[in-house]
């Protein structure tokens, strides 16, 4: 079982999602305001996001469709990179 302590403090090791969304963001020549207006949601929010390590799965699921990138794909590499 996963403590608590785990789920809210990240650790060096742990992927910075909202880091590897604003890199992705970039790297597509989209902009804030573009993610903003397809999400529904005010710019500020998408910077939010930006500063976080984790996202509520539902969020990005949303944000995969948008971007046509499936973020998950990430995270399940770096697990599979963990159980070896």
């Amino acid at each position: 079982m996963l403590s608590h302590a785990f789920l809210c403090h990240p650790t060096d090791e742990q992927m910075h999602i909202g880091q590897v969304l604003k890199d992705k963001l970039h790297e597509d020549g989209k902009t804030v305001v573009w993610l903003a207006r397809e999400l529904g949601c005010h710019r500020t929010n998408i910077y939010n996001l930006f500063d976080k390590y984790s996202i509520d799965t539902q969020l990005l699921q949303r944000i995969s469709t948008v971007m046509r990138y499936n973020f998950f794909d990430l995270y399940k590499e770096e697990t599979d990179e963990k159980l070896r």
